[in-house]
């Protein structure tokens, strides 16, 4: 599915040269190097600011709580996504209110949006869609409704909606850096941008224990620090980011190529499905197929990897029993975890590995 060492090969001089000035300069949390980052990587985004935290799971929980979302309010998000998105609203002391997504993107669909705060038991306080693969959601649609948007971009680093990057297409985003992303750290870590400052403001309190002054603490936070050499790793990799999702984006292309050259893609497997408005950066290459599980294992006893994103939806999730949802109150989203099959996807595969997936797919449909 993924191999680090290809990129590792590339940047490796630069990333060592990076940790090295952290070590000499003992300053290991919240330093030059951590400041250094969010200035980059909000202008990447073009957000004023930029909130460095421990990881992606902090950064949702921080972007919610900057942006006032708080006990006995509730907030609308897809039952589709990885577990934080739900678990983060939940630390909030808020409630999820799941709505269901368009088939074709994946990410959430404004009419089930309206449709879950029409019928809402209490007033929606935030919006949290999910940017799902590395394709923005639809925030025009979603910008109506009166209430925060808050990005979970955990896999949208560089992507756009309509040339607005992910990070400012909302009041608040969260980014996470997990080493599988686009932009990856060494070890967990996130980010928040934001251009309000009151959220700025928020969020810099609750990740250091709510303190501005030393042993002062405001208010309960957490200890949800970055640490400088993760944000040295970051800002090296930051450079080339541009560059690898131009890649992404070509491989996407190799394989939607390499699929309707087999005949597969005319209705055995379905193709991503990329909005025009978007700039897709192709965290993963989705497709959906018949009988998933059989392919997958077939693919898996030839040494080809992949992945589920997700086999479970939230609304079905045991620790998520006490919400009251049940199977069949969101059906696209359960069709999704049935169908839906990530294959190798990173800037570095080459064209003939994606060859190779692509026979192997055709071998088991023939």
């Amino acid at each position: 599915m993924l191999d680090f060492t290809r990129q590792y090969a590339v940047i490796r001089e630069e990333v060592l040269e990076a940790i090295e000035s952290v070590c000499a300069s003992q300053k290991f949390i919240l330093g030059p190097a951590v400041s250094s980052f969010e200035s980059a990587a909000a202008a990447a985004c073009a957000a004023t600011a930029g909130i460095g935290c421990a990881s992606g799971t902090d950064a949702l929980w921080l972007a919610m709580a900057g942006a006032g979302v708080g006990p006995g309010d509730r907030v609308v998000t897809t039952p589709f996504s990885f577990f934080a998105t739900a678990s983060a609203i939940l630390r909030c002391g808020a409630t999820p209110v799941f709505a269901d997504i368009d088939p074709a993107t994946f990410n959430l669909s404004s009419a089930a949006v309206e449709a879950a705060i029409r019928d809402s038991a209490g007033a929606v306080k935030a919006i949290l869609p999910v940017h799902l693969y590395g394709q923005c959601a639809n925030l025009d649609a979603l910008k109506g409704f009166g209430a925060s948007l808050i990005e979970d971009a955990a896999q949208a680093f560089g992507a756009r909606w309509n040339g607005t990057p992910a990070g400012s297409l909302g009041d608040a985003a969260a980014f996470s850096f997990y080493p599988t992303k686009n932009l990856s750290a060494f070890g967990d870590a996130g980010l928040v941008t934001t251009s309000d400052p009151a959220i700025d403001d928020r969020c810099r309190l609750l990740r250091a224990h709510g303190m501005r002054q030393r042993y002062i603490h405001e208010e309960i936070g957490w200890n949800s620090r970055l640490d400088s050499i993760q944000a040295a790793v970051l800002e090296v990799k930051l450079r080339y980011l541009p560059q690898w999702n131009a890649a992404r984006r070509e491989r996407a292309a190799a394989y939607d190529r390499l699929f309707r050259r087999t005949g597969l893609a005319d209705g055995t497997v379905v193709l991503p499905f990329t909005d025009p408005r978007a700039e897709h950066v192709f965290h993963q290459y989705v497709v959906r197929v018949p009988r998933r599980d059989s392919l997958r294992q077939f693919l898996t006893d030839r040494k080809i990897g992949t992945e589920i994103y997700y086999p479970i939806p939230l609304h079905l999730q045991s620790s998520l029993d006490f919400l009251g949802c049940k199977r069949g109150d969101f059906p696209v989203a359960e069709q999704a975890t049935a169908e839906v099959l990530a294959l190798p996807m990173y800037p570095e595969l080459r064209e003939d590995e994606q060859e190779t997936v692509v026979h192997a797919i055709a071998e088991f449909y023939s």
